[in-house]
Protein backbone atom coordinates (compact mmCIF):
# COMPACT_ATOMS: atom_id res chain seq x y z
CA UNK A 1 0.00 0.00 0.00
CA UNK A 2 2.83 2.41 0.85
CA UNK A 3 4.51 1.73 -2.51
CA UNK A 4 1.22 2.32 -4.30
CA UNK A 5 0.78 5.60 -2.43
CA UNK A 6 4.30 6.78 -3.27
CA UNK A 7 3.75 5.85 -6.89
CA UNK A 8 0.54 7.85 -7.07
CA UNK A 9 2.22 10.82 -5.40
CA UNK A 10 5.12 10.69 -7.84
CA UNK A 11 2.75 10.57 -10.82
CA UNK A 12 0.86 13.56 -9.42
CA UNK A 13 4.08 15.53 -8.95
CA UNK A 14 5.25 14.71 -12.48
CA UNK A 15 1.96 15.68 -14.09
CA UNK A 16 1.91 18.86 -12.03
CA UNK A 17 5.37 19.80 -13.27
CA UNK A 18 4.32 19.28 -16.90
CA UNK A 19 1.23 21.42 -16.39
CA UNK A 20 3.34 24.14 -14.78
CA UNK A 21 5.70 24.24 -17.74
CA UNK A 22 2.82 24.33 -20.24
CA UNK A 23 1.12 27.13 -18.31
CA UNK A 24 4.27 29.26 -18.15
CA UNK A 25 5.03 28.78 -21.85
CA UNK A 26 1.52 29.60 -23.01
CA UNK A 27 1.01 32.50 -20.59
CA UNK A 28 4.30 34.30 -20.90
CA UNK A 29 5.16 33.60 -24.54
CA UNK A 30 2.08 35.62 -25.55
CA UNK A 31 2.65 38.57 -23.25
CA UNK A 32 2.70 42.11 -24.55
CA UNK A 33 6.15 43.68 -25.02
CA UNK A 34 5.96 45.66 -21.78
CA UNK A 35 5.15 42.60 -19.69
CA UNK A 36 7.60 40.34 -17.88
CA UNK A 37 9.05 37.12 -19.36
CA UNK A 38 9.87 38.50 -22.82
CA UNK A 39 10.55 34.98 -24.09
CA UNK A 40 9.24 35.59 -27.58
CA UNK A 41 11.23 38.81 -28.07
CA UNK A 42 14.82 37.89 -28.96
CA UNK A 43 15.33 41.50 -30.06
CA UNK A 44 15.37 42.37 -26.36
CA UNK A 45 18.65 40.45 -26.05
CA UNK A 46 21.27 41.90 -28.34
CA UNK A 47 23.72 39.29 -27.01
CA UNK A 48 21.20 36.54 -26.42
CA UNK A 49 22.77 33.20 -27.23
CA UNK A 50 19.96 30.93 -26.05
CA UNK A 51 18.09 31.44 -29.34
CA UNK A 52 21.14 30.10 -31.22
CA UNK A 53 22.29 27.28 -28.98
CA UNK A 54 20.38 24.68 -26.95
CA UNK A 55 20.22 25.23 -23.22
CA UNK A 56 23.09 23.66 -21.34
CA UNK A 57 21.65 21.33 -18.71
CA UNK A 58 24.64 19.70 -17.00
CA UNK A 59 25.63 21.79 -13.99
CA UNK A 60 27.62 21.08 -10.82
CA UNK A 61 26.81 23.80 -8.32
CA UNK A 62 29.05 23.81 -5.26
CA UNK A 63 26.63 24.99 -2.57
CA UNK A 64 28.70 27.03 -0.14
CA UNK A 65 27.49 28.04 3.32
CA UNK A 66 25.61 31.28 4.08
CA UNK A 67 26.13 32.78 0.62
CA UNK A 68 22.57 32.87 -0.83
CA UNK A 69 23.31 29.39 -2.16
CA UNK A 70 19.86 28.12 -1.08
CA UNK A 71 18.26 30.71 -3.37
CA UNK A 72 20.47 29.58 -6.24
CA UNK A 73 19.79 25.93 -5.49
CA UNK A 74 16.03 26.50 -5.65
CA UNK A 75 16.44 28.15 -9.06
CA UNK A 76 18.36 25.11 -10.30
CA UNK A 77 15.84 22.69 -8.84
CA UNK A 78 12.95 24.41 -10.60
CA UNK A 79 14.82 24.33 -13.91
CA UNK A 80 15.58 20.63 -13.43
CA UNK A 81 11.97 19.81 -12.61
CA UNK A 82 10.58 21.77 -15.58
CA UNK A 83 12.97 20.01 -17.94
CA UNK A 84 12.69 16.51 -16.44
CA UNK A 85 16.37 16.44 -15.43
CA UNK A 86 17.95 14.29 -12.74
CA UNK A 87 19.49 16.00 -9.72
CA UNK A 88 22.02 13.99 -7.73
CA UNK A 89 20.89 13.66 -4.11
CA UNK A 90 22.55 12.23 -0.98
CA UNK A 91 21.75 8.70 0.11
CA UNK A 92 20.66 7.41 3.50
CA UNK A 93 24.26 6.85 4.62
CA UNK A 94 24.69 10.63 4.77
CA UNK A 95 21.38 12.34 5.10
CA UNK A 96 19.02 13.42 2.36
CA UNK A 97 20.29 16.98 2.24
CA UNK A 98 24.13 16.92 2.40
CA UNK A 99 26.70 14.61 0.81
CA UNK A 100 28.17 13.43 4.12
CA UNK A 101 29.61 16.89 4.71
CA UNK A 102 32.27 17.63 5.98
CA UNK A 103 33.81 14.48 4.48
CA UNK A 104 35.30 14.81 1.01
CA UNK A 105 32.66 14.12 -1.63
CA UNK A 106 32.46 10.59 -2.98
CA UNK A 107 30.20 9.03 -5.60
CA UNK A 108 29.32 6.48 -2.90
CA UNK A 109 27.33 9.25 -1.18
CA UNK A 110 24.88 9.57 -4.10
CA UNK A 111 21.44 7.97 -3.91
CA UNK A 112 21.18 5.13 -6.40
CA UNK A 113 17.99 6.56 -7.90
CA UNK A 114 19.82 9.77 -8.86
CA UNK A 115 22.88 8.31 -10.55
CA UNK A 116 23.73 9.59 -14.05
CA UNK A 117 22.57 13.06 -13.01
CA UNK A 118 22.40 16.31 -14.95
CA UNK A 119 22.86 18.45 -11.86
CA UNK A 120 24.27 18.33 -8.37
CA UNK A 121 23.41 21.09 -5.90
CA UNK A 122 23.54 19.87 -2.28
CA UNK A 123 26.19 20.78 0.29
CA UNK A 124 29.44 18.85 -0.09
CA UNK A 125 33.16 19.24 0.33
CA UNK A 126 34.45 19.63 -3.20
CA UNK A 127 36.30 16.68 -4.72
CA UNK A 128 36.86 17.15 -8.44
CA UNK A 129 38.03 13.61 -9.20
CA UNK A 130 34.89 12.06 -7.73
CA UNK A 131 32.60 14.62 -9.35
CA UNK A 132 34.13 13.87 -12.74
CA UNK A 133 33.33 10.20 -12.19
CA UNK A 134 29.70 11.14 -11.58
CA UNK A 135 28.89 14.04 -13.88
CA UNK A 136 28.82 14.26 -17.72
CA UNK A 137 32.02 15.39 -19.43
CA UNK A 138 30.52 18.72 -20.51
CA UNK A 139 29.39 19.71 -17.01
CA UNK A 140 29.77 23.38 -16.10
CA UNK A 141 31.11 23.97 -12.59
CA UNK A 142 29.62 26.94 -10.74
CA UNK A 143 29.87 28.21 -7.16
CA UNK A 144 29.19 31.36 -5.15
CA UNK A 145 31.29 33.39 -2.68
CA UNK A 146 30.34 36.03 -0.13
CA UNK A 147 32.27 38.90 1.44
CA UNK A 148 34.09 37.32 4.42
CA UNK A 149 32.90 39.82 7.04
CA UNK A 150 29.17 39.45 6.43
CA UNK A 151 29.57 35.74 5.79
CA UNK A 152 31.38 35.05 9.06
CA UNK A 153 28.81 37.08 11.01
CA UNK A 154 26.09 34.93 9.43
CA UNK A 155 27.96 31.69 10.18
CA UNK A 156 28.52 32.77 13.78
CA UNK A 157 24.83 33.49 14.30
CA UNK A 158 23.47 30.47 12.41
CA UNK A 159 25.81 27.83 13.85
CA UNK A 160 26.35 29.28 17.31
CA UNK A 161 24.60 26.39 19.09
CA UNK A 162 26.18 23.75 16.83
CA UNK A 163 29.81 24.82 16.51
CA UNK A 164 31.81 24.38 19.76
CA UNK A 165 34.28 27.08 18.70
CA UNK A 166 31.38 29.53 18.74
CA UNK A 167 29.54 28.06 21.70
CA UNK A 168 32.53 28.71 23.98
CA UNK A 169 32.33 32.45 23.35
CA UNK A 170 30.61 34.28 26.22
CA UNK A 171 27.35 36.03 25.38
CA UNK A 172 27.59 35.12 21.71
CA UNK A 173 29.89 38.07 21.10
CA UNK A 174 31.83 38.30 17.84
CA UNK A 175 34.08 40.92 19.41
CA UNK A 176 34.96 38.52 22.22
CA UNK A 177 35.78 35.76 19.71
CA UNK A 178 38.15 38.01 17.79
CA UNK A 179 39.86 39.32 20.89
CA UNK A 180 41.54 35.90 20.99
CA UNK A 181 40.14 33.39 18.45
CA UNK A 182 42.65 30.67 19.37
CA UNK A 183 41.17 30.65 22.86
CA UNK A 184 37.93 29.25 21.41
CA UNK A 185 38.90 27.62 18.12
CA UNK A 186 39.91 23.95 17.89
CA UNK A 187 40.99 23.07 14.32
CA UNK A 188 40.31 19.34 14.56
CA UNK A 189 37.03 19.20 16.45
CA UNK A 190 33.58 18.70 14.96
CA UNK A 191 32.07 21.64 13.09
CA UNK A 192 35.34 23.61 13.12
CA UNK A 193 34.90 24.24 9.38
CA UNK A 194 32.26 26.86 10.22
CA UNK A 195 34.72 28.86 12.31
CA UNK A 196 37.57 29.53 9.89
CA UNK A 197 37.96 29.81 6.10
CA UNK A 198 34.68 28.04 5.42
CA UNK A 199 34.70 28.86 1.70
CA UNK A 200 38.20 27.42 1.37
CA UNK A 201 37.13 24.27 3.19
CA UNK A 202 33.98 23.84 1.07
CA UNK A 203 36.12 24.15 -2.06
CA UNK A 204 38.37 21.35 -0.83
CA UNK A 205 41.21 23.51 0.50
CA UNK A 206 43.20 23.61 3.73
CA UNK A 207 41.40 25.99 6.07
CA UNK A 208 44.29 25.97 8.58
CA UNK A 209 47.25 26.38 6.24
CA UNK A 210 50.35 27.45 8.13
CA UNK A 211 51.75 30.93 7.62
CA UNK A 212 55.11 29.60 6.40
CA UNK A 213 53.84 29.04 2.83
CA UNK A 214 50.41 30.69 2.99
CA UNK A 215 50.99 33.14 0.15
CA UNK A 216 52.21 30.47 -2.24
CA UNK A 217 49.39 28.12 -1.27
CA UNK A 218 46.70 30.80 -1.64
CA UNK A 219 47.96 31.80 -5.08
CA UNK A 220 47.96 28.19 -6.30
CA UNK A 221 44.55 27.47 -4.77
CA UNK A 222 42.92 30.50 -6.40
CA UNK A 223 44.42 29.51 -9.76
CA UNK A 224 43.08 25.97 -9.37
CA UNK A 225 39.54 27.18 -8.61
CA UNK A 226 39.69 29.56 -11.57
CA UNK A 227 40.71 26.68 -13.84
CA UNK A 228 37.93 24.35 -12.67
CA UNK A 229 34.94 26.65 -12.33
CA UNK A 230 33.29 28.22 -15.37
CA UNK A 231 31.66 30.82 -13.12
CA UNK A 232 32.21 31.99 -9.57
CA UNK A 233 29.19 34.04 -8.52
CA UNK A 234 29.31 36.79 -5.90
CA UNK A 235 26.52 37.10 -3.32
CA UNK A 236 26.68 40.89 -3.14
CA UNK A 237 26.20 41.05 -6.92
CA UNK A 238 23.74 38.19 -7.25
CA UNK A 239 21.70 39.57 -10.16
CA UNK A 240 24.77 40.50 -12.18
CA UNK A 241 26.12 37.01 -11.49
CA UNK A 242 22.89 35.56 -12.85
CA UNK A 243 23.34 37.50 -16.08
CA UNK A 244 26.70 35.76 -16.56
CA UNK A 245 25.16 32.44 -15.51
CA UNK A 246 22.37 32.84 -18.07
CA UNK A 247 24.82 33.57 -20.88
CA UNK A 248 27.11 30.72 -19.85
CA UNK A 249 24.29 28.17 -20.09
CA UNK A 250 22.20 29.78 -22.85
CA UNK A 251 19.19 29.93 -20.55
CA UNK A 252 16.27 32.36 -20.79
CA UNK A 253 15.27 35.07 -18.35
CA UNK A 254 12.39 33.04 -16.93
CA UNK A 255 14.89 30.30 -16.04
CA UNK A 256 16.72 32.53 -13.54
CA UNK A 257 13.80 34.05 -11.61
CA UNK A 258 13.93 33.71 -7.84
CA UNK A 259 12.81 34.95 -4.46
CA UNK A 260 15.27 35.10 -1.57
CA UNK A 261 15.26 32.04 0.67
CA UNK A 262 16.65 31.18 4.11
CA UNK A 263 17.00 34.79 5.24
CA UNK A 264 17.57 35.83 8.85
CA UNK A 265 15.59 38.43 10.74
CA UNK A 266 17.30 41.83 11.10
CA UNK A 267 17.32 41.40 14.88
CA UNK A 268 19.45 38.24 14.61
CA UNK A 269 22.29 40.09 12.86
CA UNK A 270 25.28 41.70 14.55
CA UNK A 271 26.89 44.79 13.10
CA UNK A 272 30.64 44.69 12.54
CA UNK A 273 32.84 47.60 13.52
CA UNK A 274 35.70 48.40 11.12
CA UNK A 275 38.12 46.91 13.62
CA UNK A 276 36.25 43.61 13.92
CA UNK A 277 35.75 43.46 10.16
CA UNK A 278 39.51 43.72 9.64
CA UNK A 279 40.03 40.91 12.17
CA UNK A 280 37.48 38.73 10.35
CA UNK A 281 39.38 39.12 7.08
CA UNK A 282 42.71 38.40 8.76
CA UNK A 283 41.34 35.28 10.49
CA UNK A 284 39.74 34.11 7.23
CA UNK A 285 42.61 35.25 5.03
CA UNK A 286 42.23 32.45 2.47
CA UNK A 287 38.54 33.21 2.06
CA UNK A 288 39.36 36.90 1.73
CA UNK A 289 41.82 36.19 -1.07
CA UNK A 290 39.29 34.02 -2.87
CA UNK A 291 36.61 36.67 -2.57
CA UNK A 292 38.81 39.57 -3.65
CA UNK A 293 40.09 37.68 -6.70
CA UNK A 294 36.74 36.42 -7.94
CA UNK A 295 34.89 39.64 -7.19
CA UNK A 296 37.34 41.39 -9.50
CA UNK A 297 37.03 38.55 -12.01
CA UNK A 298 33.23 38.89 -12.02
CA UNK A 299 33.42 42.55 -13.00
CA UNK A 300 35.94 41.82 -15.75
CA UNK A 301 33.51 39.29 -17.23
CA UNK A 302 30.63 41.75 -16.95
CA UNK A 303 32.74 44.38 -18.72
CA UNK A 304 33.11 42.00 -21.67
CA UNK A 305 29.31 41.80 -21.98
CA UNK A 306 29.10 45.56 -21.68
CA UNK A 307 27.51 47.68 -18.94
CA UNK A 308 24.48 48.61 -21.05
CA UNK A 309 23.61 44.99 -21.79
CA UNK A 310 24.12 43.97 -18.17
CA UNK A 311 21.95 46.83 -16.89
CA UNK A 312 19.24 45.97 -19.41
CA UNK A 313 19.21 42.30 -18.47
CA UNK A 314 19.15 43.05 -14.74
CA UNK A 315 16.19 45.35 -15.39
CA UNK A 316 14.43 42.62 -17.38
CA UNK A 317 15.07 40.19 -14.54
CA UNK A 318 13.59 42.59 -11.97
CA UNK A 319 10.49 43.26 -14.09
CA UNK A 320 9.92 39.55 -14.65
CA UNK A 321 10.34 38.82 -10.94
CA UNK A 322 7.89 41.55 -9.99
CA UNK A 323 5.34 40.06 -12.37
CA UNK A 324 5.87 36.54 -11.05
CA UNK A 325 5.63 37.62 -7.41
CA UNK A 326 2.45 39.55 -8.16
CA UNK A 327 0.92 36.54 -9.90
CA UNK A 328 1.85 34.27 -6.99
CA UNK A 329 1.20 36.59 -4.05
CA UNK A 330 -1.15 39.25 -5.41
CA UNK A 331 -0.67 42.94 -4.75
CA UNK A 332 0.33 42.30 -1.15
CA UNK A 333 3.95 42.02 -0.13
CA UNK A 334 5.56 38.60 0.13
CA UNK A 335 4.20 37.04 3.32
CA UNK A 336 7.44 36.62 5.25
CA UNK A 337 7.09 34.73 8.52
CA UNK A 338 9.36 33.30 11.16
CA UNK A 339 9.87 29.61 10.48
CA UNK A 340 8.00 28.62 13.65
CA UNK A 341 4.97 30.67 12.55
CA UNK A 342 4.61 29.03 9.13
CA UNK A 343 1.71 26.58 9.10
CA UNK A 344 2.46 24.91 5.77
CA UNK A 345 5.21 22.36 6.35
CA UNK A 346 6.05 22.47 2.62
CA UNK A 347 7.30 26.05 2.97
CA UNK A 348 8.70 25.99 6.52
CA UNK A 349 12.52 26.30 6.46
CA UNK A 350 14.74 24.21 8.70
CA UNK A 351 16.43 26.06 11.55
CA UNK A 352 19.44 24.78 13.54
CA UNK A 353 17.91 25.96 16.83
CA UNK A 354 15.08 28.14 18.07
CA UNK A 355 17.39 31.08 18.78
CA UNK A 356 18.07 31.65 15.08
CA UNK A 357 15.47 33.84 13.39
CA UNK A 358 15.01 32.30 9.94
CA UNK A 359 12.30 33.60 7.65
CA UNK A 360 10.10 31.76 5.17
CA UNK A 361 6.91 32.39 3.25
CA UNK A 362 3.22 31.66 3.48
CA UNK A 363 1.58 31.03 0.12
CA UNK A 364 -1.86 32.59 -0.50
CA UNK A 365 -4.58 30.26 -1.70
CA UNK A 366 -5.82 32.58 -4.44
CA UNK A 367 -2.80 32.75 -6.77
CA UNK A 368 -3.33 33.46 -10.45
CA UNK A 369 -0.62 30.94 -11.36
CA UNK A 370 -0.81 27.18 -10.73
CA UNK A 371 -0.43 26.61 -7.00
CA UNK A 372 2.47 24.16 -7.37
CA UNK A 373 4.48 26.60 -9.49
CA UNK A 374 4.30 29.26 -6.79
CA UNK A 375 4.88 26.67 -4.07
CA UNK A 376 8.14 25.53 -5.67
CA UNK A 377 9.32 29.14 -5.95
CA UNK A 378 9.42 29.41 -2.14
CA UNK A 379 10.02 25.77 -1.21
CA UNK A 380 13.04 25.25 1.11
CA UNK A 381 15.86 22.86 0.36
CA UNK A 382 14.75 19.90 2.45
CA UNK A 383 11.23 19.72 1.09
CA UNK A 384 12.33 20.25 -2.51
CA UNK A 385 15.00 17.57 -2.19
CA UNK A 386 12.34 15.16 -0.94
CA UNK A 387 10.16 15.93 -3.96
CA UNK A 388 13.06 15.52 -6.39
CA UNK A 389 14.02 12.18 -4.87
CA UNK A 390 10.42 11.00 -5.15
CA UNK A 391 10.33 11.95 -8.82
CA UNK A 392 13.72 10.34 -9.50
CA UNK A 393 12.62 7.13 -7.78
CA UNK A 394 9.46 7.09 -9.88
CA UNK A 395 11.49 7.49 -13.10
CA UNK A 396 13.92 4.80 -11.98
CA UNK A 397 11.18 2.26 -11.30
CA UNK A 398 9.47 2.89 -14.60
CA UNK A 399 12.68 2.82 -16.66
CA UNK A 400 14.00 -0.46 -15.22
CA UNK A 401 13.37 -3.40 -17.58
CA UNK A 402 11.14 -6.08 -16.19
CA UNK A 403 12.90 -9.20 -14.94
CA UNK A 404 9.76 -11.34 -15.12
CA UNK A 405 10.17 -14.33 -17.46
CA UNK A 406 7.40 -14.59 -20.03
Amino acid sequence: MRKLFLGLVAITVTVSAVLQMFYVITRYSTMKPNRAFPISRPSNYSHRSSSLRPKHTNVAFLKTHKTASSTMQNLLHRFAERNNLTVALPNEACDFYQFCYPRNFSTHFVHEHTLEPNMITSHMRFNLAELRRLMPNNTKYVTILREPGSMFESLFSYYYEICPSFKRVPNGSLEAFFDNPWRYYRPDEDESMYARNTLTFDLGGDKDRLEVDLDEYAQAFVAEIEHIFSLVMITEHFDESLVLFRHLLSWDVEDILYVKLNMRTPSSKQGLSPGVHAKVRAWNSLDARLYDHFNASLWRQLAVLGPELVAREVNLLHRAQERLVKDCFGDQLLQLRLAAQIKNNKTRPWVPDNEVGILGYELPTNTSLPHNLCLKLIMPEHQYSDDLLLMASHRKRHSTPSTVTK
